[in-house]
């Protein structure tokens, strides 16, 4: 038979359940006693999605290492928004990379600082271009979403000072294209369009799009120089996609 601590912990995880997962936050800070009941797993497992095992692994993520490792509460945090939005990202391995699977070209890394078994690092191409393909029906539907491309550089770069990037976001089978172009690496007499992440990458916008009803098509996110030079020394973690001015 339960205690009767048990079922007191039992009754407040449903009634927690039931409310938003932002105010369940902020219980959880607000009342210590609760804590360990409003944290808990069975609590924030109502607030995943019920499909969120296969967003982490069509996410790049180890769906058994990340499911294991982080708490459901951390977890729900990994993959949404404080709005309640669904956050996106696709690791450097569900990237496309031109020349990525060449040795001489990219190298691949693991890396303490990334959430991703593996990173791609930059050796050396006259081609740089990389894409990501997006399934609709995994992001929140009526959303507006902006589009990131997540990187840095090791000390030793070239070409990302003097040849702009273009960069571009599109709905498949959709021949509207609102490309834009910039410097990765400008030099200091130019404004840096990148800006610097709590987890210490940088991030640069790829574009933004506004998700409808989030039905069976796809988003294309394409990174690519206008015009073929050398290029070496940029790290690429992945290509991120979160709720407009969500961080």
């Amino acid at each position: 038979m339960d205690s009767p601590f048990a079922m007191f912990a039992q009754c407040i995880s449903h009634i927690i359940s039931l409310i938003t997962p932002g105010n369940a936050s902020k219980l959880s800070s607000t009342y210590p006693a609760f804590k360990s009941v409003v944290d808990s797993d069975s609590v924030w497992e109502k607030f995943l999605p019920s499909d969120y095992k296969k967003i982490i692994s069509i996410s790049s993520f180890s769906t058994s290492s990340l499911v294991t490792s982080l708490s459901k509460k951390k977890l729900y945090f990994h993959l949404y928004h404080e709005s309640g939005k669904k956050c996106y990202m696709v690791g450097a391995r569900g990237l496309s990379i031109t020349w990525g699977s060449s040795p001489q070209h990219w190298k691949w890394l693991s890396l303490p600082e990334s959430r991703f078994p593996e990173v791609a690092e930059l050796k050396l191409v006259w081609c740089f271009e990389i894409m990501a393909r997006i399934e609709t029906k995994i992001l929140s539907s009526k959303t507006n979403y902006a589009t990131y491309l997540v990187f840095k550089f090791v000390e030793t770069r070239e070409g990302f000072e003097t040849r702009p990037i273009e960069f571009d976001v599109y709905f498949e089978g959709n021949d509207t294209h609102k490309m834009h172009s910039a410097l990765l690496d400008p030099p200091a007499n130019m404004p840096l369009l990148s800006l610097n992440r709590r987890d210490g990458w940088m991030e640069i916008g790829i574009g933004e799009f506004f998700n409808e009803n989030g039905d069976d098509g796809a988003v294309i996110c394409r990174v690519c120089e206008s015009e073929p030079t050398p290029k070496c020394g940029i790290i690429i973690e992945g290509i991120e996609l979160r709720p407009k001015n969500g961080r």
